[in-house]
């Protein structure tokens, strides 16, 4: 499992828990991964900088308790917009400076559209994506799933969005490490692969964290 401690969105998190804490707007790591629609796992990895915070659990962290998302990408020392939370108060943070942009390098592949995706490719389906822009993070073809399961528990939680890029034909893979998969549907799993007699690789065996 990765090291995403220094990560500064994950540096930042942990201010506004060590904050929202202090002022008592939450209880603890439970009561904050209600809000968040996750397991109290999940926030205790993210702030043992075992995980990432997902784009997802930025939007409800901001919408639910006022946070400032640019604090939380670097891009402001203002935590909250509301200064009124220092009263233990709750400001909703307007959503409109939230949404996903129609421009931007990450393309986002939410699960109502990746059966669009599988059967007739990015082409098929590109009108109705958004696309966003995370500061911090470059290139030209990147695409964000939505995952839909629990089978990568605790890597990777049911609603989280993997952001990745595509690899090319011929591009080595590493194994062990994690991918997603599109065949007949869109998985992010752990990979192996399979080697013949000649070295070649015939086939992907595909292995998921959870083990329940």
């Amino acid at each position: 499992m990765g090291n995403f401690f220094d990560h500064i969105v994950n540096r930042r998190f942990r201010q506004v828990y060590q904050t929202l804490e202090e002022m008592r707007l939450i209880k603890g790591k439970s009561d904050l991964a209600k809000k968040l629609d996750t397991y109290n796992h999940v926030i205790n990895n993210i702030l043992k900088g075992q995980r990432n915070i997902t784009l997802d659990q930025i939007l409800k962290l901001c919408h639910h308790y006022g946070v400032n998302a640019n604090f939380l990408f670097g891009l402001d020392n203002q935590m909250f917009l509301n200064e009124s939370v220092a009263d233990g108060e709750l400001p909703v943070g307007s959503l409109e400076l939230l949404e996903p942009m129609n421009h931007g390098n990450i393309m986002l592949v939410p699960v109502r559209a990746q059966a669009g995706f599988v059967l007739e490719g990015i082409e098929g389906v590109k009108d109705e994506l958004k696309r966003f822009h995370i500061p911090g993070l470059e290139g030209s073809n990147l695409m964000a799933f939505e995952i839909e399961g629990d089978s990568m528990l605790p890597t990777i939680t049911n609603g989280d969005i993997v952001v990745c890029e595509e690899i090319e034909p011929g591009r080595p893979l590493r194994d062990n490490q994690v991918y997603v998969v599109v065949t007949d549907g869109v998985v992010a799993k752990r990979i192996q692969q399979i080697r013949d007699g000649q070295n070649k690789v015939v086939r992907l065996r595909l292995i998921s964290d959870n083990k329940d």
